[in-house]
């Protein structure tokens, strides 16, 4: 039975705020202060001399401006298979609780005796992640899964530094389908990189790598699944290699879903790894701005962590330096409140709970596979091969290009008419032509993937017969097709309203 919806999204062609309203116009007026005025706390010439430059609304305006903009934004409220991240529920309570004073309110500069409840959940959800991964120590400080790969490159150094081979351990081995965060830390940390291929069976062989490590190697990072989904059943046998010859295995766990209370990274080999709280564990995942990367490794390596480091003593729980650290990549101990949100969320789904999900997830992929591949014009990466895809397949629209000349973009723009977010494609390099990579997770329901297939099929068969109208998409949404022309043009762009005004003041 079809499920192809008649959507439309809001459309209120909305100002920025600082353009509505009037000077004068206010939502609410302060009493006036009963207290006599203090002297000003702040040293001389950091005090505002003239009014912030603040837009001026009554409170039903700003209440219809952001119930506009929610409005035009509850695309990304629907069905989000979006492959390698993730998507999942986060759920409210969660943010109630990250809202609450006893959280909300607390300065990382307190003295840490003042906010021991907070600290004890902290050291609680690092014992939680010790459990799942095999680690012996977790740091929440990283900003997101690139920031905790380039902690693991700054590790690799120090490590290696301590054991006075740094000068030789200069290369670090990845693979093409591995996240690009892996490549782009290892450089960043100024590291050569060595970048395996992918062969026939979905990915590198062990020879491949033996060919190329040595006295040099300072460390692999990969993923596993790998950002087609493709778990390496050889995995330990890469990881003994690269020990032999003396370097570090750091496992990118950005696609732990499929795979959660199955396997530990330790177990496997491997000395750190690293879990998103934004994908895996239920935080919530926007903007780079709730990201949390928590890094966990083995007890060789974490005297080297980031401080301050939560830790429990006979009285409670204090904030200690490791020995030998190389320094913060973040401040303080991170992102708290997220951390607090992925505690609550383990906590609820229990070692039980987190099993379900990685069996509904893999479940799921195996049921949208089946109904995918009798789709005309879709095919999957490395066909015909019986290879352990876990929670996510790479399919491809190349057929189906050669056929109509519709992109994958084409075809992803379309769907969102359909209130279908935007699909994920594949991260650079495209190994797979046009390439597609939904990832169901465990929070879709059955009859959700149902509905994205069969928009999938409604659009590749509108393309063959009305392929202007899917190339011109999106139709149904707050925006048409942008040009995007001038996005790296720092002359044109701008994030704040100061910056807009200033650049665009002639016109």
């Amino acid at each position: 039975m079809s499920t192809i919806r008649r959507y439309h999204s809001a459309s209120w062609d909305e100002a920025v705020i600082h353009e509505l309203g009037a000077p004068g116009r206010r939502g609410v007026i302060p009493p006036a202060p009963w207290a006599p005025a203090a002297e000003s706390p702040f040293p001389a010439g950091l005090e505002r001399v003239n009014d912030a430059d603040l837009p001026e609304l009554a409170e039903y305006e700003v209440r219809r401006h952001y119930t506009h903009l929610a409005q035009q934004t509850l695309g990304m409220m629907g069905i989000s298979l979006f492959g390698t991240c993730t998507m999942k529920h986060s759920p409210t309570v969660n943010e109630q609780v990250g809202a609450r004073h006893e959280l909300a309110a607390v300065h990382p500069r307190q003295d840490p005796s003042t906010y021991q409840g907070v600290l004890g959940m902290i050291h609680s959800f690092e014992a939680e992640l010790c459990n799942l991964s095999g680690m012996d120590a977790f740091s929440f400080q990283p900003g997101g899964g690139a920031d905790a790969a380039y902690l693991h490159a700054v590790i690799t150094r120090a490590y290696h530094a301590s054991r006075g081979e740094l000068a030789q351990r200069t290369q670090v081995v990845t693979t093409a389908q591995a996240h690009p965060c892996n490549p782009a830390a290892a450089k960043a940390a100024g590291f050569d990189l060595i970048t395996l291929a992918i062969e026939e069976d979905g990915y590198p062989s062990l020879e491949a790598l033996k060919a190329v490590i040595g006295p040099n190697t300072a460390a692999l990072m990969l993923n596993n699944p790998d950002d087609m989904g493709i778990y390496n059943p050889q995995i330990k046998a890469f990881i003994e290699a690269v020990h032999d010859v003396g370097g570090l295995a750091f496992y990118d766990n950005a696609n732990f879903n499929g795979v959660m209370t199955r396997l530990r990274a330790r177990e496997l080999g491997f000395d750190a790894c690293m879990f998103m709280l934004h994908k895996t564990f239920g935080a919530p995942k926007g903007g780079n701005g709730p990201s949390v990367g928590a890094y966990g490794c083995s007890e060789e390596l974490a005297k080297f962590l980031p401080g301050p480091r939560v830790v429990k003593t006979e009285v409670g729980y204090d904030l200690v330096e490791p020995e030998e650290s190389v320094g913060r990549v973040r401040e303080f101990i991170g992102n708290v409140q997220q951390v607090v949100k992925a505690y609550s969320w383990t906590r609820a789904m229990g070692t039980d709970g987190l099993r379900e999900a990685a069996d509904i997830s893999v479940l799921s992929n195996n049921y949208m596979e089946k109904r995918l591949m009798r789709i005309p014009g879709v095919t999957m990466s490395f066909p015909g091969k019986a290879l352990p895809r876990l929670e996510m397949t790479r399919y491809s629209l190349e057929e189906y290009s050669a056929e109509t000349g519709l992109t994958a973009v084409d075809v992803q723009n379309r769907m969102t008419d359909f209130g279908i977010d935007a699909m994920w494609l594949s991260h650079e390099p495209w190994i797979v032509p046009e390439p597609f990579t939904p990832e169901a997770g465990e929070m879709w329901s059955k009859e959700d993937l149902d509905e994205w297939i069969d928009v999938l099929a409604h659009v590749l068969d509108e393309g063959r017969v009305d392929p202007e109208r899917v190339r011109t998409a999106p139709h149904n949404q707050a925006v048409a097709q942008i040009d995007g022309s001038g996005l790296d043009n720092p002359d044109t762009w701008a994030v704040t309203w100061a910056a807009y005004r200033r650049k665009h003041a002639s016109a």
